[in-house]
């Protein structure tokens, strides 16, 4: 501090000071590896004359100015004070123009003692697993590879041990809904601003540092009718390999809720989804398998191959995409943020307890018991389990309500991709590359019927019947 109050500013203390004030003392009451020790002794010298420095002379009155020399050690913040902000600067040039979030990940206080003796392997550790938690949630949850930026700190404001990572975490990824015209249509900001060129500056600084990312195309009505032009910008001029198409059925009404049977203009309509979806897989089936890899297609391949679809709109149940607001308040998904749907506050109850109440599971079975009778004798009811819950507004020819909007689109799409599908399932099966189907898509021809099984072959939807007891039964 200075000599008197009032005098001026206080004066800082740095990390130098208080080494060589506590060091006689530390030293005889504390155990450390030799390179700590080496750590702390260059800090304690550092801006001392231990090290050395330069005598300054001026030319014109001759007064003398003597500097001492630097540590330089990595660990010094005198020292890496300016090569701190230089890190810094270069960092603020790989920004994305979305919001940021600061993500903190501690390991318990009971590891200390194990982390001291094995440095090396459990901070890789903690780094692996920090990001690749992070990269889960965001592939799960937002469909999107998110930009980490993780920094290391080892001990707490008191210098005591306090293993963390810092982690700065892009709050999205990339929503691109083609061209210009046909993305600037819908994606505005808040100001009511066009978007486009600002995710394209981010699509390119991704491509520039080697970052795959999926790209997030809303369909609507301003470019449902223009899918190879979509699919192709996507593909062939943002170099994305990644897609994800997700229709847009929103309703028309006062609350905001899922509510009504009316949708807003720029909703997709069922048929239109379905020509969409037929248009881009006649493209990507042709010369894209195994190169660019669209959603729906992956989920519908699995389906014919037996397997989980791996997101919640095509199973059988849902329930375990549930929804956080900033307060607290838990909702049983994203798309139903409503009163009705409200779980509960993770400050008043465990979120685990939140998850798994009676209300939630109900929430995933209903998917399943409301599903009308017309969607279970469907043919294509394997690969769609009635779509997700949010669309089922209409009525069934017969009248039952809970009818999917988007199911003609779906069962016209469905079932223009059941031969192709097939067979790519069976070269899953054999151990062959689904890719194989490409030999035999030529001059622009997709044959419906590519594969046929034996009559005592299990049928490829992945049922687990017979194929002439399940889909040869027409045949």
């Amino acid at each position: 501090m200075t000599g008197c109050s009032g005098a001026g500013p206080a004066k800082s203390i740095t990390l130098g000071e208080v080494v060589r004030a506590g060091m006689p003392s530390f030293s005889q009451s504390h155990r450390l590896p030799a390179h700590h020790w080496k750590v702390l002794r260059a800090i304690a010298a550092c801006h001392t004359p231990a090290l050395g420095g330069h005598q300054y002379q001026c030319a014109h009155c001759g007064q003398e100015h003597f500097v001492p020399h630097s540590c330089g050690n990595r660990h010094c913040p005198s020292c890496q004070k300016l090569n701190g902000a230089l890190w810094l600067e270069q960092q603020t040039e790989h920004l994305l123009p979305v919001p940021y979030f600061h993500v903190v990940f501690t390991l318990p206080h009971e590891l200390n003692l194990l982390i001291r003796h094995n440095q090396a392997s459990l901070y890789a550790l903690l780094f692996s697993s920090a990001t690749a938690t992070l990269l889960e949630f965001g592939r799960n949850n937002l469909k999107a590879t998110l930009g980490v930026t993780a920094v290391l700190h080892t001990w707490g404001q008191n210098l005591g041990d306090h293993y963390h990572v810092h982690c700065v975490v892009s709050g999205g990824g990339l929503s691109l809904d083609g061209r210009r015209e046909l993305h600037d249509a819908y994606r505005v900001d808040k100001a009511g601003n066009p978007t486009f060129d600002r995710v394209m500056k981010a699509a390119r600084l991704l491509r520039k540092h080697k970052v795959d990312y999926n790209i997030l195309t809303t369909v609507h009505a301003a470019n449902a009718d223009h899918p190879l032009e979509v699919y192709r910008f996507l593909r062939d001029e943002v170099k994305t390999s990644f897609i994800q198409f997700i229709p847009i059925v929103e309703r028309d009404n006062d609350t905001g809720f899922q509510e009504g049977d009316n949708v807003t203009d720029r909703s997709v309509q069922a048929d239109q989804y379905g020509r969409f979806l037929i248009s881009v897989f006649n493209e990507w089936v042709r010369r894209d398998v195994g190169r660019t890899y669209v959603q729906i297609f992956d989920v519908a391949l699995a389906a014919w191959a037996g397997a989980p679809p791996g997101i919640c709109a095509f199973s059988e149940t849902c329930g375990t995409a549930m929804a956080m607001e900033h307060n607290g308040d838990m909702y049983s998904c994203d798309h139903f943020v409503e009163p009705k749907y409200l779980l509960g506050n993770i400050n008043d109850r465990d979120m685990a307890r939140l998850a798994g109440s009676r209300k939630q599971r109900k929430f995933g079975r209903d998917k399943l018991d409301t599903l009308p009778e017309y969607c279970r004798r469907c043919e294509v009811r394997f690969v769609c389990n009635g779509e997700c819950p949010k669309n089922r507004f209409i009525k069934t020819p017969d009248g039952e309500s809970g009818l999917n909007y988007l199911c003609a689109g779906y069962k016209e799409f469905f079932r223009h991709i059941d031969g192709p599908m097939r067979f790519m399932a069976q070269e899953l099966r054999q151990g062959r590359a689904p890719a194989g189907i490409m030999k035999y898509t030529k001059d622009g021809q997709i044959p419906q019927v590519i594969f046929k099984p034996g009559r005592n072959d299990p049928c490829p939807c992945g049922s687990g019947k017979k194929y002439k007891k399940c889909h040869g039964m027409a045949g």
